[in-house]
């Protein structure tokens, strides 16, 4: 027996809390019953189970790594009419209900883990799970070490103060730097926000790792399937 909401999460249906959300609206009957109460369980083997009077089925769940390149929004469509990962999607003949964990900004590159597998997905998102993020970030001078420092200890955004990161400088160059920042946490646009606190300007930022998956060679704008040890090794960091 399971939660319903896990049920249809992991039934690439919703995110968990969306999944909820459905349920209290009285859109999921079991066996025929409107269920309402959150923490209802049910056994996905054997009951029937309808969301909007449509019986689910449980998809083959998918995990892939894709590069997203700068220029693209990260969401299934944009209402502004940008390029969208939706379109990318598409053109690449990706069909199915994949989304991805977490997110990247326009202007930002790198690894995004796409997937229907909701409750993965949810707790690789989740604070509580920790999930470290690495990125390869070029801003407009090398800082200094104290500056690092500040980094490492956690500093003070207008949403409070960070967690410490791990930070270290790649490469110094003329008139910027390459550095490798390590993170626990998933606020919006923080790595930017970090080292615009100090007074530097990001000129490119790349995500290279999500837990113990590595972007590795994979080019701007490829896509390519899991392999079953990096999904065993994501479940495991969250302890699925």
């Amino acid at each position: 027996m399971e939660r319903l909401q896990k049920i249809l999460a992991r039934a690439g249906l919703a995110s968990r809390r969306e999944a909820e959300k459905w349920i209290e609206d009285g859109r999921v009957t079991v066996n025929g019953v409107v269920v309402k109460k959150l923490g209802s369980q049910a056994d996905p083997a054997r009951d029937k189970i309808k969301v909007n009077g449509k019986l689910i089925s449980r998809p083959r769940q998918l995990y892939y790594l894709f590069h997203k390149p700068a220029g693209l929004i990260t969401s299934i469509r944009d209402p502004q009419g940008r390029p969208s990962l939706g379109d990318w999607l598409e053109s690449l003949g990706k069909r199915g209900r994949l989304f991805p964990v977490g997110r990247l900004d326009f202007n930002s590159s790198g690894l995004l883990v796409l997937t229907n597998d909701g409750e993965l997905a949810q707790r690789l998102m989740h604070p509580r799970y920790g999930v470290r993020k690495g990125y390869r970030v070029k801003i407009s001078a090398c800082p200094t070490e104290r500056e690092l420092a500040r980094l490492r200890k956690g500093i003070r955004l207008e949403d409070g103060i960070t967690a410490p990161a791990r930070v270290r400088v790649l490469q110094a160059l003329k008139k910027n730097a390459w550095i490798e920042v390590e993170i626990g946490e998933g606020r919006y646009r923080e790595v930017r926000r970090m080292f615009q606190a100090l007074g530097y300007f990001v000129e490119k930022l790349i995500r290279v790792r999500l837990g113990p998956i590595l972007l590795g060679a994979l080019a701007p704008g490829e896509i390519r399937p899991l392999s079953a040890q990096e999904i065993a090794a994501l479940k495991k960091s969250v302890g699925l």
